[in-house]
Protein backbone atom coordinates (compact mmCIF):
# COMPACT_ATOMS: atom_id res chain seq x y z
CA UNK A 1 0.00 0.00 0.00
CA UNK A 2 1.23 3.50 -0.85
CA UNK A 3 1.93 5.19 2.49
CA UNK A 4 0.60 8.49 1.17
CA UNK A 5 -2.06 7.55 -1.39
CA UNK A 6 -3.82 10.78 -2.48
CA UNK A 7 -6.97 8.77 -3.22
CA UNK A 8 -7.04 7.24 0.26
CA UNK A 9 -6.31 10.58 1.92
CA UNK A 10 -9.19 12.18 0.03
CA UNK A 11 -11.51 9.30 0.96
CA UNK A 12 -10.72 9.62 4.67
CA UNK A 13 -11.05 13.39 4.63
CA UNK A 14 -14.38 13.34 2.78
CA UNK A 15 -15.76 10.54 4.97
CA UNK A 16 -15.01 12.44 8.19
CA UNK A 17 -16.20 15.69 6.65
CA UNK A 18 -19.57 14.16 5.74
CA UNK A 19 -19.95 12.83 9.29
CA UNK A 20 -19.29 16.32 10.62
CA UNK A 21 -21.66 18.06 8.19
CA UNK A 22 -24.43 15.57 8.97
CA UNK A 23 -24.10 16.27 12.69
CA UNK A 24 -23.14 12.69 13.56
CA UNK A 25 -19.82 14.14 14.69
CA UNK A 26 -20.83 17.28 16.57
CA UNK A 27 -18.68 20.26 17.63
CA UNK A 28 -16.49 19.43 20.63
CA UNK A 29 -16.80 15.66 20.15
CA UNK A 30 -13.60 13.67 20.54
CA UNK A 31 -12.58 11.53 17.59
CA UNK A 32 -11.41 7.93 18.06
CA UNK A 33 -7.67 7.49 18.50
CA UNK A 34 -5.42 7.50 15.45
CA UNK A 35 -4.90 3.77 15.86
CA UNK A 36 -8.65 3.15 15.87
CA UNK A 37 -9.20 5.39 12.86
CA UNK A 38 -6.40 3.65 10.96
CA UNK A 39 -8.09 0.31 11.55
CA UNK A 40 -11.49 1.72 10.63
CA UNK A 41 -10.23 2.98 7.26
CA UNK A 42 -7.85 0.05 6.72
CA UNK A 43 -4.93 2.39 6.16
CA UNK A 44 -1.58 3.33 7.63
CA UNK A 45 -1.06 5.88 10.38
CA UNK A 46 0.92 8.01 7.93
CA UNK A 47 -1.98 8.22 5.44
CA UNK A 48 -4.48 8.85 8.22
CA UNK A 49 -2.33 11.62 9.71
CA UNK A 50 -2.15 13.38 6.34
CA UNK A 51 -5.96 13.32 6.12
CA UNK A 52 -6.35 14.64 9.67
CA UNK A 53 -3.85 17.41 9.05
CA UNK A 54 -5.78 18.44 5.94
CA UNK A 55 -9.00 18.68 7.96
CA UNK A 56 -7.17 20.61 10.67
CA UNK A 57 -5.88 23.12 8.10
CA UNK A 58 -9.49 23.63 6.95
CA UNK A 59 -10.63 24.26 10.53
CA UNK A 60 -12.90 21.20 10.63
CA UNK A 61 -11.05 19.45 13.48
CA UNK A 62 -8.37 20.39 16.01
CA UNK A 63 -5.97 18.55 18.27
CA UNK A 64 -4.89 19.12 21.82
CA UNK A 65 -1.57 17.97 23.21
CA UNK A 66 -1.89 14.59 24.93
CA UNK A 67 -5.69 14.58 24.47
CA UNK A 68 -6.27 13.78 20.81
CA UNK A 69 -8.46 15.09 18.00
CA UNK A 70 -11.78 16.93 18.35
CA UNK A 71 -14.47 18.28 16.04
CA UNK A 72 -14.11 22.05 15.79
CA UNK A 73 -16.83 24.59 16.44
CA UNK A 74 -17.44 27.14 13.68
CA UNK A 75 -14.73 29.79 13.55
CA UNK A 76 -15.39 32.99 15.46
CA UNK A 77 -15.92 35.88 13.03
CA UNK A 78 -13.58 38.65 14.14
CA UNK A 79 -13.77 42.12 12.56
CA UNK A 80 -10.93 44.21 14.06
CA UNK A 81 -12.66 47.39 12.90
CA UNK A 82 -15.79 46.65 14.92
CA UNK A 83 -15.48 48.67 18.12
CA UNK A 84 -17.15 46.35 20.59
CA UNK A 85 -15.62 44.52 23.52
CA UNK A 86 -14.75 40.86 23.14
CA UNK A 87 -17.53 39.35 25.26
CA UNK A 88 -20.23 41.19 23.32
CA UNK A 89 -18.72 40.18 19.99
CA UNK A 90 -18.79 36.51 21.03
CA UNK A 91 -22.25 36.43 22.59
CA UNK A 92 -23.73 38.10 19.51
CA UNK A 93 -22.59 35.02 17.62
CA UNK A 94 -24.37 32.82 20.19
CA UNK A 95 -21.17 31.40 21.58
CA UNK A 96 -20.12 30.84 25.19
CA UNK A 97 -17.16 32.95 26.34
CA UNK A 98 -14.93 32.96 29.40
CA UNK A 99 -11.78 34.91 30.24
CA UNK A 100 -9.26 33.74 32.84
CA UNK A 101 -6.39 35.79 34.21
CA UNK A 102 -3.13 33.84 33.94
CA UNK A 103 -0.66 36.35 35.38
CA UNK A 104 -0.12 40.04 36.15
CA UNK A 105 3.16 41.87 36.68
CA UNK A 106 5.10 45.08 36.22
CA UNK A 107 7.88 44.68 33.67
CA UNK A 108 10.60 46.64 31.93
CA UNK A 109 9.55 47.19 28.33
CA UNK A 110 11.58 45.25 25.80
CA UNK A 111 13.17 47.14 22.89
CA UNK A 112 10.40 45.80 20.64
CA UNK A 113 7.69 47.10 23.00
CA UNK A 114 9.46 50.45 23.34
CA UNK A 115 9.30 50.83 19.58
CA UNK A 116 5.73 49.55 19.31
CA UNK A 117 4.44 51.81 22.09
CA UNK A 118 6.69 54.80 21.41
CA UNK A 119 8.43 54.54 24.81
CA UNK A 120 11.80 55.76 25.99
CA UNK A 121 14.49 53.35 27.19
CA UNK A 122 13.98 51.59 30.55
CA UNK A 123 10.23 52.29 30.59
CA UNK A 124 7.97 50.26 32.84
CA UNK A 125 4.71 48.59 31.81
CA UNK A 126 1.91 46.63 33.42
CA UNK A 127 1.57 43.20 31.81
CA UNK A 128 -1.73 41.31 32.05
CA UNK A 129 -1.88 37.78 30.58
CA UNK A 130 -5.30 36.27 29.96
CA UNK A 131 -6.68 33.11 28.38
CA UNK A 132 -9.91 33.26 26.41
CA UNK A 133 -12.27 30.31 26.01
CA UNK A 134 -14.96 29.71 23.41
CA UNK A 135 -17.52 27.04 24.27
CA UNK A 136 -15.17 25.68 26.94
CA UNK A 137 -12.10 25.51 24.71
CA UNK A 138 -9.00 27.69 25.12
CA UNK A 139 -8.58 29.47 21.79
CA UNK A 140 -6.68 32.69 22.48
CA UNK A 141 -3.81 33.71 24.74
CA UNK A 142 -3.58 37.49 25.17
CA UNK A 143 -0.83 39.70 26.56
CA UNK A 144 -1.93 43.24 27.44
CA UNK A 145 0.70 45.95 28.00
CA UNK A 146 -0.49 49.12 29.77
CA UNK A 147 1.18 52.40 30.67
CA UNK A 148 1.15 52.40 34.52
CA UNK A 149 0.68 56.14 34.86
CA UNK A 150 -2.66 55.88 33.03
CA UNK A 151 -4.02 52.99 35.10
CA UNK A 152 -3.17 53.34 38.82
CA UNK A 153 -4.08 50.26 40.90
CA UNK A 154 -5.56 48.42 37.94
CA UNK A 155 -3.74 45.19 38.83
CA UNK A 156 -5.84 45.05 42.01
CA UNK A 157 -9.11 44.94 40.05
CA UNK A 158 -11.04 41.98 38.61
CA UNK A 159 -9.16 41.61 35.34
CA UNK A 160 -11.32 38.77 34.06
CA UNK A 161 -13.87 41.42 33.14
CA UNK A 162 -13.83 43.67 30.07
CA UNK A 163 -10.80 45.97 30.18
CA UNK A 164 -12.57 48.35 27.82
CA UNK A 165 -15.45 48.88 30.26
CA UNK A 166 -12.99 49.13 33.15
CA UNK A 167 -11.05 51.84 31.34
CA UNK A 168 -14.22 53.83 30.83
CA UNK A 169 -15.70 53.36 34.30
CA UNK A 170 -12.62 53.85 36.47
CA UNK A 171 -10.20 55.87 34.33
CA UNK A 172 -12.41 57.91 31.97
CA UNK A 173 -10.49 56.48 29.02
CA UNK A 174 -12.30 55.80 25.74
CA UNK A 175 -10.68 54.29 22.68
CA UNK A 176 -10.68 56.52 19.63
CA UNK A 177 -8.68 54.37 17.22
CA UNK A 178 -6.47 51.29 17.00
CA UNK A 179 -3.63 50.13 14.80
CA UNK A 180 -3.52 46.44 13.85
CA UNK A 181 -0.89 44.02 12.60
CA UNK A 182 -2.21 40.55 11.70
CA UNK A 183 0.17 37.78 10.69
CA UNK A 184 0.65 33.99 10.90
CA UNK A 185 3.23 32.60 13.31
CA UNK A 186 4.11 29.46 15.27
CA UNK A 187 3.22 28.65 18.88
CA UNK A 188 6.17 28.57 21.26
CA UNK A 189 6.71 28.40 25.01
CA UNK A 190 3.91 29.85 27.11
CA UNK A 191 1.63 30.30 24.10
CA UNK A 192 1.86 26.63 23.07
CA UNK A 193 1.38 25.47 26.66
CA UNK A 194 -1.67 27.64 27.32
CA UNK A 195 -3.38 26.74 24.04
CA UNK A 196 -2.56 23.00 24.45
CA UNK A 197 -0.80 22.75 21.10
CA UNK A 198 2.55 21.28 20.18
CA UNK A 199 5.46 23.70 19.80
CA UNK A 200 5.62 24.96 16.25
CA UNK A 201 1.88 24.63 15.60
CA UNK A 202 0.43 27.39 13.38
CA UNK A 203 -1.25 30.32 15.13
CA UNK A 204 -2.60 33.70 14.11
CA UNK A 205 -1.18 36.78 15.84
CA UNK A 206 -3.18 40.01 16.17
CA UNK A 207 -1.11 42.87 17.56
CA UNK A 208 -3.11 46.00 18.39
CA UNK A 209 -2.04 49.42 19.64
CA UNK A 210 -4.83 51.54 21.16
CA UNK A 211 -5.24 55.31 21.42
CA UNK A 212 -7.53 57.27 23.76
CA UNK A 213 -10.07 59.98 22.95
CA UNK A 214 -7.27 62.57 22.90
CA UNK A 215 -5.13 60.60 20.47
CA UNK A 216 -2.61 59.44 23.09
CA UNK A 217 -1.24 55.90 22.89
CA UNK A 218 -2.26 54.06 26.06
CA UNK A 219 -1.77 50.31 25.66
CA UNK A 220 -1.26 47.42 23.27
CA UNK A 221 -2.47 43.83 23.03
CA UNK A 222 -0.81 40.75 21.56
CA UNK A 223 -3.43 38.10 20.79
CA UNK A 224 -2.29 34.58 19.92
CA UNK A 225 -5.13 32.59 18.31
CA UNK A 226 -5.44 28.95 17.42
CA UNK A 227 -5.61 29.25 13.65
CA UNK A 228 -8.69 27.02 13.36
CA UNK A 229 -10.74 29.04 15.86
CA UNK A 230 -10.97 32.45 14.22
CA UNK A 231 -11.79 34.04 10.88
CA UNK A 232 -10.81 37.65 10.23
CA UNK A 233 -13.60 39.46 8.42
CA UNK A 234 -13.07 43.16 7.71
CA UNK A 235 -15.87 45.47 6.56
CA UNK A 236 -14.77 49.08 6.18
CA UNK A 237 -18.36 50.28 6.67
CA UNK A 238 -18.15 49.13 10.28
CA UNK A 239 -15.91 52.15 10.93
CA UNK A 240 -19.10 54.22 10.92
CA UNK A 241 -20.18 52.45 14.11
CA UNK A 242 -17.13 53.45 16.10
CA UNK A 243 -18.75 56.52 17.52
CA UNK A 244 -21.93 54.57 18.35
CA UNK A 245 -20.30 51.60 20.07
CA UNK A 246 -17.11 53.10 21.48
CA UNK A 247 -15.93 49.75 22.90
CA UNK A 248 -13.27 47.16 22.04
Amino acid sequence: MNDRSPTQITHIRQSLESQIESGLLSPGMKLPSERELSELFSTTRITLKDALLALEAEGRIYREERRGWFVAHPRLVYNPLYRTYFQKMVTRQRRQVETKVVATSQIMASPALCKEMELSALSRLYQICRLRYLDGRAVSYVEHFLKPERFPNILERDLSQSLTLMYEKHYDIHFSRSRFDIYPSAARGEVAQRLSVTAGSPILVIARVNYDQHGALIDCDHEYWRHDAVRISVDSQMEQLWGEEGEV
